[in-house]
Order: structure tokens, then C-alpha cells, then sequence
């Protein structure tokens, strides 16, 4: 195979709300943190572990909108995006790297406004945006924040 595949699949939770930064020409991008769980069972110990990593997720323009409206701390979202490596320099003169998902698509899983208002997000919304529409709400599990 020739061919190269850049591709990530994650389901977890909002570390915190979406930050929005817009541009000039009306362009947007959202941005936040989603958690993943590991767990596992210590052989030696018999002792239950969870291991939590940390993702930073970008969204664009009316998929970060949507994002923005609906998301809050701590909802559970499944994305599909790419992995991107990007380095900046800092106002000290030092280099900073960090590694995002670019985030293609996403299906909201569970989130608080939806059960807050008890009423269905619109689905004709997210379709104008060509994303799925968000599934009922599932059971709360516990967060790792």
C-alpha cells in the first residue's frame, strides 16, 4: 500500500467549554479539551486503575458554532478528525509544540442543555453543517473531572 491514513476516533468527555476565536472574513475555530478513559485491572495488586488522557480538539467555522451552543463541561461526544502537530514561538522566545485533533465530524452523545431543556437539539440544524444529529441522552457515567 502507497498510501498514507491520518486518522483519529474518540469518545469522551468535555474538559471544559468551547473557546471560540474568530478572524477576520468570518471565519471561526472552537477549541477544547476531551478526556478519554483507560481502565484496568493491576494483576499484581487486584487494584482497579482508570489512566486518563487528554486531548485538544479544533472545530471550524458553523461545525465549532454548533459546537459552542449545544457543548458543555463534562457532555460525552464522539469525533472523527486527523492528528496535527503544530510548533509557535512564545512571547519568552521559546518554542512551544502541541498536537490537536482537527475534528471532520461528530455526534453529540449526551449533553445538559438537551437534557436540562428536555427537547431534542434540531436535527436540521447539524444537517445544514453536514454532521450527524446528536442521539438521545444516555445514562450520566462518572467523569474524570
Amino acid at each position: 500500500m502507497s498510501g498514507t491514513l491520518n486518522k483519529v476516533m474518540l469518545i469522551g468527555y468535555l474538559g471544559d467549554e468551547v473557546k471560540m476565536h474568530y478572524f477576520d472574513g468570518g471565519n471561526c475555530i472552537g477549541r477544547f479539551p476531551l478526556a478519554t478513559n483507560e481502565t484496568y485491572i493491576n494483576k499484581s495488586t487486584n487494584e482497579k486503575i482508570t489512566s486518563t488522557e487528554w486531548h485538544n480538539l479544533v472545530v471550524r467555522n458553523k461545525a465549532a458554532e454548533i459546537c459552542e451552543k449545544y457543548l458543555s463541561k463534562g457532555d460525552k461526544i464522539f469525533v472523527e478528525g486527523r492528528i496535527k502537530s503544530r510548533q509557535w514561538q512564545a512571547e519568552d522566545g521559546s518554542v512551544k509544540h502541541t498536537t490537536e485533533i482537527q475534528v471532520t465530524e461528530f455526534t453529540f452523545l449526551t449533553t445538559k442543555k438537551e437534557t436540562e431543556n428536555q427537547k431534542p437539539i434540531s436535527a436540521s440544524e447539524t444537517k445544514s453543517a453536514n454532521f450527524d444529529a446528536p442521539s438521545n441522552p444516555l445514562p450520566e457515567n462518572d467523569l474524570p473531572f
